[in-house]
């Protein structure tokens, strides 16, 4: 079996190219807004009700696009995300492959995991009003934090510039 040798992404291309892509998901979160607040403010009811029913609400139109162009562009079907495709990177296995949608999806849900749990911290402090904060949020907001620090270290100084969810993921972002 013939060896590929792929030359590992920096932090800094891997992070303009997730800020492109930010860009792309910014775009889409304005889109929403203005769907939401004009075209059908009656959506907004969702989040006025039941905790579980505006923290879906809030995950089938937030969360879940945002991963799926994730998922998609990252695996097999889209081969990169529009940012990887401008800075020139991808991800790939621990063989060089493209990712499958099964093994980009696991990727993507560590990759966000930080971003859903501050969704569900910050739903739970905007429902508890003007209550004691119990410790276990602060420990949540600990954790949180903790996460994004390990994800941007470990992409900074491991050998092969992995983030912490492409250790765990069996993932390398690298120079297409």
């Amino acid at each position: 079996m013939k060896e590929v040798m792929l030359m590992n992404a920096s932090f800094l291309i891997r992070f303009k190219a997730f800020m492109i892509d930010y860009i792309i998901i910014l775009l889409y979160l304005v889109l929403l807004f203005i769907f939401n607040v004009f075209l059908f403010p009656s959506l907004q009811e969702f989040f006025n009700g039941s905790l579980i029913v505006a923290q879906f609400t809030g995950f089938l139109m937030v969360t879940f696009p945002v991963s799926l162009y994730y998922i998609i562009s990252d695996s097999k079907i889209g081969g990169q995300s529009f940012g990887k495709w401008k800075m020139g990177i991808r991800v790939v296995g621990k063989n060089g492959e493209t990712l499958t949608l099964l093994h980009s999806t696991f990727r993507t849900i560590l990759k966000f995991l930080p971003w859903e749990l501050s969704h569900f911290l910050v739903y739970r402090l905007i429902y508890i009003g003007v209550a004691e904060i119990p410790f276990t949020y602060y420990l949540m907001g600990g954790l949180i934090y903790a996460l994004i620090f390990a994800y941007i270290l470990t992409s900074i100084f491991t050998k092969k510039k992995q983030s912490l969810y492409d250790i765990l993921s069996k993932t390398y972002v690298v120079k297409s």
